[in-house]
């Protein structure tokens, strides 16, 4: 099973034609965590783009994580699954993929939060922190959100929406530690110069924080 807590930069990417060299690109950058989000293609598209994507992961010893579906990621071999609010429950994904699997989950309420820390997850997500086009209609929880989510958890929480380069070092500075990118590089035409210096920027942040003993 894969340690979360000392993985801090995990990419969200869809279906593309050129994963098979985008998905090297952005590992060489310094991203450690991959998942396939994938809401609207079929099973078969998904399916054949995860076979792409889990053994380039397995080169770089960096988790593959299937967005909604257990069973899926169960027939491609997935490290584990992440699902929302909506989806499949924690308990039911553990029953498919079993106990060292990985199982994320996404949050974006207090509310929600409290419900998640009782259940069996391995990292949660918190936000979006500020509106995206990735969560269409989802208002932003603001980073403060976030915050309070890690401060409470002494699980991993990914914080999600609309993290760069230029902005990661002051959420660092909040004291937050993990972080989902989306379209810094997905949407990038140099998807290993924009990974490596959003890394190096969070690397250097991380670097400049004292850890509470």
């Amino acid at each position: 099973m894969f340690d979360l807590s000392s993985r801090n930069l995990y990419l969200c990417v869809a279906h593309r034609h050129d994963m098979a060299q985008f998905l090297p690109e952005v590992l060489r950058g310094g991203v450690d965590v991959v998942q396939l989000r994938e809401k609207e293609l079929p099973d078969e598209v998904r399916i054949a783009t995860a076979k792409i994507m889990v053994p380039i992961c397995r080169d770089f010893g960096v988790p593959f994580v299937m967005n909604d579906s257990p069973k899926l990621g169960e027939l491609v071999g997935a490290d584990g699954v992440h699902v929302g609010q909506d989806d499949l429950s924690v308990e039911e994904c553990r029953r498919i993929l079993g106990a060292e699997a990985i199982v994320g989950l996404s949050t974006h309420s207090t509310t929600e939060f409290d419900a998640a820390l009782t259940q069996d997850t391995t990292y949660f997500s918190a936000g979006p922190i500020v509106p995206t086009p990735t969560k269409l209609g989802r208002p932003g929880t603001g980073a403060s959100y976030a915050v309070e989510c890690q401060a409470r958890s002494e699980r991993p929480v990914f914080v999600t929406g609309g993290v760069n380069s230029t902005n990661i070092g002051d959420l660092v500075r909040l004291g937050l530690r993990h972080f989902v990118v989306v379209r810094f590089l997905t949407e990038s035409t140099r998807p290993f110069e924009d990974a490596r210096s959003l890394r190096g920027a969070l690397d250097e942040a991380l670097s400049m924080t004292i850890e509470p003993t």
